[in-house]
């Protein structure tokens, strides 16, 4: 919780030291003294900047998370709106690029220095030096303006219309899958690969186990692991897909309501995203820590052994 308050100070900083502070961005280069003053007065932004950070952090404790200045409705409301909707996209995204790059990964480590194993890891490397929105235009170009196949807009409305217009989730699941098998992938690729040249698995050969069974008993489990660990650190590289490819869809999620209160200065919206991301990265990497010590039993040998000192 330490990281999210220290992100959470900093983006109060900054956004109440720009020139003219909340006020000059929301009212304008032409707003009057007297007009600020009156702004600054109903948003609690007379006090000095500590004040107002432990007036903001008290808020939040008790769920208030403050006001729009924008949208004029309350940032807890809006967070419960969009939040559903951007942890749909991240969801399904993540166990769509989990289920195609495990097989890929191990497929390019068992084909390691061959013609497929290049080809393959040149594709995953284009697309994970490729930005986020790249591939979504591309993605657009292709199969929405070129070919008509799916929208290039995603559902609107409530969190029902994703369900009632599923095909206009294509291309937003798409860009994100694409772009999360390209870094999963590697990363299987190097762990199998790792974990082939260890000494269980020349004593697996030696008794005579076939290759298929030491590859998905003995390797692929234990190449895993730390797969799980890199969920939870990928979260953020995750997030940060998803807000550009909200945006590039017109997706109405945190992403889309994160990038908006950035351009329009909605300082209170966009400190609650900070807020809840920092929250959901914290969390997911306590997560992964945990699934991490559970699945590979040598972390609470470790552990266990170091205790025992």
């Amino acid at each position: 919780m330490v990281v999210v308050l220290l992100v959470t100070i900093i983006v109060f900083g900054l956004s109440r030291l720009l020139p003219g502070g909340p006020a000059r961005a929301i009212l304008g280069t032409h707003a009057t003294p007297t007009n600020i003053a009156a702004f600054n007065r109903e948003n609690g932004l007379t006090g000095p900047l500590p004040a107002q950070y432990w007036h903001w952090l008290t808020g939040v404790l008790t769920g208030n998370f403050g006001f729009s200045y924008v949208l004029n409705q309350p940032v807890s409301s809006l967070l419960a709106e969009r939040l559903p909707k951007t942890a749909f996209l991240a969801g399904v995204s993540v166990v769509l690029a989990v289920l195609v790059a495990v097989p890929v990964g191990l497929y390019q480590a068992v084909r390691r220095g061959r013609a497929d194993d290049y080809a393959v890891t040149t594709v995953t490397f284009v697309l994970y030096s490729t930005p986020a929105f790249w591939v979504a235009l591309l993605l657009i170009d292709i199969l929405s303006v070129r070919l008509h196949v799916f929208p290039a807009e995603a559902p609107q409305g409530s969190f029902s219309a994703i369900f009632s217009d599923p095909g206009a989730m294509v291309l937003p699941v798409l860009t994100i899958t694409l772009v999360t098998i390209a870094a999963f992938s590697r990363y299987v690729r190097s762990s199998v690969l790792d974990e082939l040249a260890q000494d269980y698995v020349r004593m697996a050969r030696s008794k005579g186990t076939t290759r298929r069974a030491i590859l998905l008993r003995h390797v692929l489990r234990n190449a895993l692991s730390p797969v799980v660990t890199l969920l939870g650190l990928s979260l953020p590289f995750i997030l940060s897909g998803t807000l550009i490819t909200e945006e590039v869809f017109n997706y109405p999620g945190i992403g889309l309501l994160a990038y908006n209160a950035a351009t329009q200065q909605d300082y209170p919206v966009l400190l609650g995203v900070v807020l809840v991301v920092g929250i959901a990265t914290v969390v997911g990497s306590l997560l992964a820590d945990i699934a991490y010590a559970l699945l590979d039993p040598r972390v609470q040998l470790a552990s266990d052994a170091g205790a025992g000192r």
